[in-house]
């Protein structure tokens, strides 16, 4: 009897001091960090390639293409983030790679971010005009990503953490203009918008860009507990640059090896660059004539003024030897812009008459856009959107998934309670082109229903007005 008493009050400190743990803890919280490159590459080919109005097949891969992971841990919260050299990735794809990931780490799904850098040389993943995805290659792809979050878990050590910002507004430009002449503003519904994607360089009828730019390159810096770099996180508000006609991750690639050498980094030193708000931005002066260049030279150039810029925010940076994490996730319907019967009637007389010439291939603009009504007509009413908030020490990222605007990235930085703040685009599924209200009202490829725009008009609203309350949540735990 008294030895059983003994081991009921054994049993009971030990109880104690596990209960009474985690508030002596908080002064021993260590913060851990992994991070783990994984190569994505196809095994196959050839293989669709996204980006384009027409199927374009690859062959070969000009470099290799990457997830490339990175897990925080506070002590008490776990994250993980997956930036891939893809062009979208849907939900298709990203449900099934984070249910295989928590699975195997225990992450919740609800604390992992897949985001696609947008590259326009990356196996087709998510049906857009006409290219579709290989679904052997969607499972391999859902696979490699849980694999590099799982490589990144068992990373996992001691780290200090820091980040910031630093500008380079000389690869930024509003792709979006109004012009003079209106034989440029024709859409391919029959009608002229206000706007011109793209227009043709140095035009004698140019008039503005129809939106702003930004210039920040933002940075999340990881370092082993002895100034060790480990990985670096940036984000830059540019679409891709191509330039290759082989598979390629883009500047975004070469950015992640350029950032390395700037540091003196070892080879497991993993760089990260995210895309930030691109809808309406690329890297085209449209003032100047274009001028010849060698393959992939401007990604290049693109790569390392980026860069460059990465590293000054770099020296800057006070790390940190614990923050705490915290991560909020909102999953929303937005309506879509589904079309009417007369313009149903319209898109299939077009492909009637495609068909009677006996085109395999559209190749016209309103060919294209017929084709696109009728798969969007399929649309349910309504679709699921999800969005997201992490807060790390003082900075904010919010993720959503579609092809951003950059004013309504200028807009979350302004409201959000956590400076600085910045937004990765393309995560977590893909819903289309996001503009504002504003910008719909103009017109523009990026507004024409597809399947690559077709959220309703509003929805940049509804997004912002759902990140601020995430942010706020977030921000309430510090």
């Amino acid at each position: 009897m008294k030895r059983s008493r003994w081991i009921w009050g054994l049993g009971g400190l030990v109880s104690l001091i596990l209960w009474a743990g985690p508030a002596g803890a908080q002064q021993t919280k260590v913060f851990r960090a992994g991070a783990y490159a994984q190569d994505i590459t196809p095994t196959k080919f050839p293989i669709s390639v996204n980006g384009g109005m027409t199927d374009r097949q690859a062959t070969r891969a000009h470099d290799r293409l990457h997830a490339r992971c990175l897990v925080l841990d506070d002590g008490a919260t776990r994250i993980a983030l997956a930036v891939c050299d893809s062009c979208m990735i849907p939900r298709a794809v990203a449900d099934p790679a984070k249910a295989l990931a928590s699975k195997a780490t225990g992450i919740p799904g609800d604390r992992i971010l897949i985001s696609a850098t947008h590259t326009h040389s990356a196996p087709t993943v998510a049906g857009v005009f006409q290219s579709e995805p290989d679904p052997e290659y969607q499972k391999f792809l859902a696979a490699k990503i849980a694999a590099g979050i799982v490589a990144a878990v068992e990373r996992l050590a001691p780290a200090r953490v820091g980040w910031g910002v630093a500008q380079d507004p000389t690869q930024v430009f509003n792709r979006r203009w109004k012009v003079g002449a209106k034989d440029l503003l024709a859409n391919p519904f029959g009608g002229f918008d206000r706007v011109r994607m793209n227009p043709p360089r140095a035009h004698h009828d140019l008039i503005e860009p129809a939106g702003p730019i930004d210039p920040d390159v933002s940075v999340v810096s990881v370092q082993a507990v002895d100034g060790k770099p480990l990985a670096l996180l940036a984000n830059y508000s540019l679409h891709y640059v191509g330039g290759f006609p082989e598979l390629s991750a883009d500047y975004f690639g070469v950015f992640a090896e350029k950032i390395g050498a700037l540091l003196g980094a070892d080879p497991t030193f993993v760089g990260i660059m995210s895309n930030g708000t691109s809808g309406d931005i690329n890297n085209i002066n449209f003032r100047l004539p274009a001028r010849q260049q060698q393959p992939g030279e401007q990604i290049r150039i693109v790569a390392d003024s980026v860069a460059q810029a990465a590293h000054q925010a770099y020296k800057k940076i006070r790390h940190h030897d614990h923050v705490s994490l915290a991560m909020a996730q909102a999953e929303i319907e937005l309506g879509v812009r589904r079309p009417s019967e007369a313009e149903m009637r319209r898109a299939e007389e077009i492909l009637a008459q495609a068909a009677a010439a006996n085109k395999k291939v559209l190749t016209t603009l309103p060919e294209i856009y017929a084709r696109e009504t009728v798969l969007v007509a399929k649309y349910p009413a309504k679709v699921p959107v999800i969005l997201q908030a992490i807060r790390i020490g003082e900075l904010g990222i919010v993720a959503n998934p579609c092809e951003t605007f950059v004013e309504i990235g200028l807009e979350i930085k302004r409201l959000s309670p956590l400076k600085p703040t910045f937004t990765i685009e393309l995560a977590n599924g893909y819903n289309g082109y996001l503009p504002t209200p504003e910008q719909h009202a103009l017109g523009g490829y990026e507004t024409w229903r597809a399947r690559s725009s077709y959220l309703e008009t509003n929805a940049s609203t509804v997004i912002v007005q759902t990140w601020r309350r995430l942010l706020d949540e977030v921000a309430r735990t510090r």
